[in-house]
């Protein structure tokens, strides 16, 4: 699979789970993807929130590895 169509899964992904992160007051957005690696700037109350790496490493890292092929891990900016 080429790096666009990686690109394009994984922001819809994020897209899918922006309205859950919402919800608590935060929000998700894409930087870039770049070797294997999404790129995410979290907003809004997840900033300095205590949940922020489990929300990160459980949920969107969780979901984008299970449903993008070619993504091997998210790292915050």
């Amino acid at each position: 699979m080429d790096d666009k169509t990686i690109e394009k899964q994984a922001r819809a992904v994020i897209d899918k789970l922006r309205p859950y992160i919402n919800r608590d007051g935060g929000d998700i957005k894409f930087v870039k993807y770049e070797e294997g690696i999404v790129y995410v700037q979290m907003l809004g109350a997840c900033i300095g929130c205590a949940a922020i790496d489990t929300t990160l490493t459980y949920g969107v890292e969780t979901i984008l590895l299970e449903e993008v092929p070619g993504i091997i891990g998210v790292e915050q900016i």
